[in-house]
């Protein structure tokens, strides 16, 4: 006599298919909220019409309130500096622009923490991220330098989080060590991780960041090599990195979830320009910005394991949450 198996248990839970809408919403994961985003500043001297948008100084508190009003508990500041030199120490003066765009946003909003780009490509004459030597050479100790007083001159402005962002080894540590020594042990200190790639080039036109014809970010990660992606990552931990910036955050999903599995270091997908370019499109008669694609992106990232993500759209993904 046969026997037929008897069939998989169910557990009790309805397929998806035959759930009404009201438990579909009951049996939903958490959703993304406007705490799950990190607000991204491009600062300028002045207005102009670039491929990203920009503010100056004193549009700055503006933003800042409405990132508050709107649950948003953090921004990434970048800021282009009008004058270059060769190693980037421009970017030390008291006045800089990224100190003042960083004491606008704290004087503006304390309670949110405020991150910033440590890096020299916006100020170097060359828009390169590190400093050379008499042959054009990566200058890694003058790099190392100049990136560690940077992230002191960021702390000392007001700073909560401070990101090397060149990738060039040493930095990170070198970041850590100035801070302790100057007395700025509490701030943060996150790295970028960076998988090479042209969706950047929005980001260096408006920036001034884009480097010299012939030269690559030859620091970046090739984007078929995982593996070297997240060694990378690891040894900025081991060299005192806090949190981690992961970019592009399209790209980084399959990284991000083994790194969960490796730190516990904050992870920080960073969504860059030609994700907000492609992945969103401003309506011409009502001035809004359609980011359905870019809330599905960070839905992902979250349910990936990122603890925020950060993005160009922060306050219009924001405004589309809370309404």
């Amino acid at each position: 006599m046969s026997v037929t198996a008897p069939s998989a248990p169910s557990h009790g839970i309805a397929s998806p298919l035959r759930c009404r809408p009201a438990v579909r919403r009951f049996l939903e994961g958490p959703a993304l909220t406007p705490a799950d985003l990190s607000m991204v500043l491009l600062v300028t001297e002045r207005q102009a019409d670039r491929p990203m948008p920009t503010l100056t100084v004193p549009e700055i508190p503006r933003a800042m309130r409405e990132a508050r009003l709107h649950g948003i508990r953090s921004v990434k500041i970048f800021a282009e500096s009008s004058r270059r030199d060769a190693t980037g120490e421009i970017s030390l003066v008291p006045d800089a622009l990224m100190a003042r765009a960083v004491r606008a946003a704290k004087d503006a909003e304390s309670d949110l923490a405020v991150m910033t780009e440590t890096c020299l490509c916006s100020y170097t004459d060359s828009g390169l991220c590190y400093v050379t030597d008499v042959h054009g050479r990566p200058d890694i100790p003058a790099t190392v330098d100049v990136t560690a007083r940077q992230a002191v001159a960021h702390a000392a402005a007001g700073a909560d989080i401070v990101g090397p962002a060149s990738m060039v080894l040493g930095t990170t540590h070198g970041a850590r060590t100035a801070l302790n020594d100057q007395g700025y042990g509490s701030v943060s200190v996150m790295p970028h991780v960076i998988f090479w790639s042209s969706l950047y080039d929005g980001f260096r036109r408006t920036m001034g960041a884009t480097p010299k014809a012939g030269v690559d970010r030859e620091f970046q990660i090739n984007p078929g090599k995982p593996e070297q992606f997240i060694d990378a990552a690891l040894q900025l931990v081991q060299d005192g990195a806090d949190m981690l910036l992961l970019e592009p955050a399209m790209f980084t999903a399959d990284v991000l979830i083994r790194l969960k599995q490796y730190t516990r270091a904050p992870l920080f997908p960073f969504s860059v320009s030609g994700e907000y370019t492609a992945l969103s499109s401003l309506d011409p008669k009502t001035g809004k910005r359609d980011v359905r694609r870019l809330i599905e992106l960070f839905t992902m990232l979250k349910r990936a394991g990122a603890d925020a993500s950060v993005t160009y759209a922060a306050l219009e993904i924001a405004r589309q949450l809370s309404g």
